[in-house]
């Protein structure tokens, strides 16, 4: 097969760009999962049906006439309610109870997220113009919607903001202090019920800010939040829980090899690459694990 993207340096320059930019989007999705799951106990399958929904809060604004960049203040600050309310409303039904449990409650909830975005919003795909340009290089042979230029420098400062609201605010080393142990965490006095709400609206609001990202450079539709939650689970896999670096390295990572795939084998095949790739790393996290028992056997 003759690949044209290895004949031509810019293709490979132009791949790895929105590779990173790509990376960079997933990596904060990721982060949000790492935190419910390190701090609940929780893999949230709604993941990526939030990042949708923060989606067409940004397209929302876009549809009444207000540019869809302020839904990177309105995505997150929505999303944080939603996810205030989902759980108070479900997932506190399901903390420290069976993994398998808060699996099929936030399966739930996906499907309910789903349905109702459709109901509202319709089954059309979507975007929010941010008409911000284009910008080139290499003489016009590498090009870059400067919407994405924004999306990943938006993306840095956000894991930037993430990172100084858990080492240097109270509630973010409450949330710390209930990860790592939740039963010494109430008996020094914090209130992890509140904690854990907390931490769930704050991924939601992670999610609110990648869903504005999403909706600008990419397109909207309310059935395919579900390979953004499967991104973000391959990412956590990888990189571990509370691990921010190794989530960014990943998240790069995957978004890098997922753009090249894209230009390998075509736009058709890319989900089934990332598919692919799925069953590759849990197979290798399942030989890993094995591994280990056999050394502490």
């Amino acid at each position: 097969m003759d690949f044209l993207i290895f004949q031509s340096p810019y293709l490979m320059i132009q791949a790895l760009i929105d590779g990173i930019i790509l990376g960079s989007i997933f990596a904060l999705i990721a982060y949000g999962m790492a935190l419910v799951w390190g701090v609940m106990n929780i893999i949230n399958i709604t993941q990526g049906e939030l990042v949708i929904l923060g989606g067409y809060v940004a397209f929302g604004l876009y549809k009444i006439g207000i540019h869809p960049l302020y839904g990177l203040i309105a995505s997150p600050a929505v999303l944080f309610v939603v996810g205030w309310c989902l759980y108070y409303i479900v997932v506190n039904r399901v903390v420290e109870k069976d993994l398998f449990i808060s699996i099929l409650a936030t399966f739930g909830l996906s499907i309910m997220i789903q349905q109702l975005m459709n109901i509202f919003f319709g089954a059309d795909v979507q975007v929010a113009e941010a008409s911000l340009g284009t910008s080139f290089l290499f003489d016009y042979n590498v090009t870059i919607p400067n919407i994405k230029i924004v999306a990943f420098v938006v993306s840095i400062i956000s894991a930037g903001i993430i990172v100084l609201f858990m080492k240097l605010s109270k509630m973010g080393q409450a949330i710390r202090a209930t990860a790592q142990n939740a039963r010494a965490a109430k008996i020094l006095g914090i209130n992890t019920n509140h904690v854990y709400a907390i931490t769930f609206g704050l991924n939601a609001a992670i999610c609110g800010v990648a869903g504005a990202i999403v909706s600008m450079t990419f397109t909207l539709h309310p059935y395919i939040g579900l390979p953004y939650t499967i991104r973000s689970f391959m990412i956590v896999i990888v990189a571990g829980l509370g691990n921010l670096p190794a989530v960014i390295v990943s998240g790069v990572g995957l978004g890098v090899a997922e753009q090249y795939a894209d230009f390998l084998f075509g736009t058709i095949f890319r989900l089934a690459f990332v598919f692919s790739l799925l069953v590759v790393i849990l197979i290798w996290r399942s030989f890993r694990l094995s591994k280990k028992r056999e050394y502490l056997k």
